[in-house]
């Protein structure tokens, strides 16, 4: 999973591989929600490490996901 941060004259990008634990979109706490609950819905994917560290991830337009491998193939 690699996510890019916009920056004035390019973009900061971090990578992160793991196995995908779950994916969806889940509530966040905000204080400016002004919704129900304050909260937000967001994109998350949950990543298992290979050293067992789980990463949570937030989606956005500037996220790309790439399958270097299939549970199946395996």
């Amino acid at each position: 999973m690699t996510q890019q941060l916009p920056r004035r004259a390019d973009a900061w990008a971090g990578s992160v591989e793991g196995v995908v634990v779950s994916f969806g979109p889940s509530k966040a706490k905000s204080w400016f929600a002004h919704s129900r609950d304050d909260c937000l819905w967001l994109d998350r994917l949950e990543l298992r490490k290979d050293d067992g560290e789980i990463i949570f991830c937030n989606l956005d337009q500037y996220s790309r996901i790439d399958v270097l491998e299939r549970a199946d193939d395996s």
